[in-house]
């Protein structure tokens, strides 16, 4: 039954939108239901994305879902909807490529959508201030401003869906092989060669595009995919972003020196960093990147795990009522820490907002370490989004088995099998879903799923590995496989509460599911299957390129293979010799 003059968040699970539960804000849930009283009803609806580590999402919550006067001016124009993006990953790309599409701009969290009675988008942004500000207009005004240009033009916007849908649809051309470096060179011409990363800031660690960067050095021997893959190790560990006593990276710096960090901590961050300095020590042995990659998986194992065993999702930026309140010092609480100008930029008006981020010079001691550590202990520890996702989770046992590659005293194998065997019992044996609802699931689901029991299987010679990969990619095909198009959709064919489904071909804060289900099939020996994608990946690259670096590195793989070559997912032999 429709409570819609009750905020009804207290009854989900996501610690996301429990976060909204006491909001006056009459929140509902994303639903077939909720969808079909709007249609009824014929009232719009305002959807409002974000996920529990979220600053700015904290900031509108606090500016404007917690106050009065906004609250009942929303429950009063629209239908309004909570979403968890990392929960409803599907809704939160549909609705971040109307965004793009409606702006011409990239998106961002908080996002606000205004939908039709349809569940159809007609207009959005991101966060919206309380008061007009920074050139952007005041919450409550924007709400009055779409609620009447809905009533004037309802059925204008109601038509306007198979336009929408149109423009949604991905671009395709009749190319089904091309040389891949010289798009790669696209991407190395917008590179930071002194500070690593795009050019600019805010700095974003694109994992994606330094593992190929990475590959393809491993395929050519060229330096000149290396070499900004050596600089954005050296940032990533040393900078701010990195944080220096616990171990693993902030989410982005907001500066180009990534020094100042959006002090977020995100799984999918971290397992990625993981696999890139795993990668990366099989060519620097420098024992300082082997210990980063030891501290970064203890912290995981230490911090990240829930209570079924499995790891969630993040921690907050903020604690404390305070954003970086628990990662950074003032200069008196370290002042007196014996040498440690010797290791860390330490000076007394701090780099940021007169507290100190940590960045490192030297390597320090252990108890240094300790001493810093203990002053976290005085603090706060910030929110931690226990949700368990598949994808993410299975990331880690092939995050944990690249690990063992470069540290293989330390457990990893038998660590990663520990957290396989908890997937299989919950997951494989009886039904595979994404994060809290069993009835939604998606094909970076699978993608990373079948990806870890190939790395398993790799790592252990166990053939019973390579029979669930097979079984499991067959059930993929079944739920997500388009055959008029080639291509995986992003939502299983079942999920049927979007006015649209839609196929993703590109890298977001993880490699695409379509590009490691290339790498999968190969991997499996699924040639025909692996023909099929390839050329329709191919396809999409002229115009999406920039976006695609693991559709990039799958397709180099894959054409590799069939070309004959001595290659694996991460790079060919060369004259004999593996680089």
């Amino acid at each position: 039954m429709i409570k819609i003059n009750e905020n009804v968040l207290s009854k989900d699970l996501s610690p996301y939108l429990k976060q909204h539960k006491d909001n006056p804000v009459n929140w509902q849930i994303w639903s077939k239901e909720i969808l079909e009283f709007s249609k009824k009803n014929k009232k719009p609806i305002l959807l409002s994305i974000g996920y529990a580590s979220c600053h700015w999402c904290h900031v509108m919550a606090h500016e404007s879902f917690e106050d009065n006067e906004t609250a009942n001016l929303m429950n009063k124009l629209f239908i309004n909807i909570k979403v968890d993006r990392e929960e409803r990953p599907d809704l939160d790309f549909i609705f971040q490529s109307s965004f793009q599409l409606f702006n011409q701009t990239g998106g961002g969290w908080p996002l606000t959508m205004f939908l039709d009675e349809n569940g159809v988008p007609f207009m959005g942004g991101t966060y919206f201030p309380r008061e007009a500000k920074h050139g952007l207009p005041s919450f409550k005004e924007v709400l009055k401003k779409v609620s009447n240009a809905y009533n004037d033009q309802r059925e204008k916007i109601v038509n306007q869906k198979d336009l929408i849908i149109k423009n949604l649809d991905l671009k395709k051309n009749s190319v089904l092989n091309q040389d891949l470096e010289p798009i790669l060179d696209i991407s190395l011409s917008h590179l930071d060669p002194v500070k690593g990363g795009y050019k600019g800031a805010p700095k974003f660690p694109t994992f994606n595009l330094f593992e190929t960067l990475l590959y393809f050095y491993n395929t050519t021997n060229n330096k000149k995919y290396l070499n900004p893959v050596e600089i954005i190790t050296k940032q990533l560990c040393s900078k701010g972003i990195y944080d220096h006593v616990e171990g693993g990276i902030s989410r982005y710096t907001v500066d180009e020196d990534w020094i100042i960090p959006h002090f977020e901590k995100m799984l999918y961050d971290n397992t990625q960093f993981i696999l890139l300095l795993s990668k990366y020590c099989k060519i620097n042995f420098d024992n300082y990147f082997k210990d980063k990659l030891k501290q970064t998986i203890n912290f995981l194992k230490k911090n990240f795990l829930n209570k079924e065993g499995f790891l969630g999702s993040a921690y907050d930026a903020d604690s404390e009522g305070e954003e970086g309140k628990y990662y950074t010092y003032s200069f008196n609480e370290i002042k007196d820490i014996a040498n440690i100008e010797k290791f860390y930029e330490i000076k007394p008006e701090g780099n940021w907002e007169n507290k100190i981020i940590l960045v490192e010079k030297e390597k320090p001691s252990e108890e240094i370490l300790k001493k810093l550590f203990q002053l976290r202990l005085q603090r706060k520890k910030p929110f931690f989004d226990d949700k368990t996702q598949l994808d993410l989770n299975c990331l880690m046992i092939s995050a944990l088995i690249a690990a063992n590659e470069i540290l293989p005293n330390n457990g990893y194998v038998k660590l990663a099998e520990e957290f396989f065997l908890k997937i299989e019992k919950k997951y494989i044996e009886n039904k595979i879903f994404h994060s809290y609802s069993k009835e939604v699931v998606f094909i970076e689901d699978y993608a990373f799923l079948i990806q870890a029991i190939n790395d398993l299987s790799d790592v252990t010679m166990n053939f019973k590995y390579k029979k669930l990969a097979i079984k499991l990619s067959n059930e993929a095909i079944t739920k997500f496989y388009l055959e008029d198009k080639k291509i995986f959709q992003k939502s299983s064919k079942y999920n049927n509460d979007t006015f649209y489904r839609p196929i993703d071909i590109g890298d977001n804060t993880i490699p695409n599911g379509n590009a490691i289900m290339l790498i999968n099939f190969v991997r499996l020996g699924m040639m025909e299957e692996a023909k099929n994608l390839s050329e329709s990946l191919n396809g999409y690259l002229n115009i999406y390129k920039n976006h695609m670096m693991t559709a990039i590195r799958a397709l180099d793989f894959y054409n590799n293979i069939v070309s004959g070559k001595n290659c694996n997912e991460r790079g060919c032999k060369i004259d004999g010799k593996k680089n």
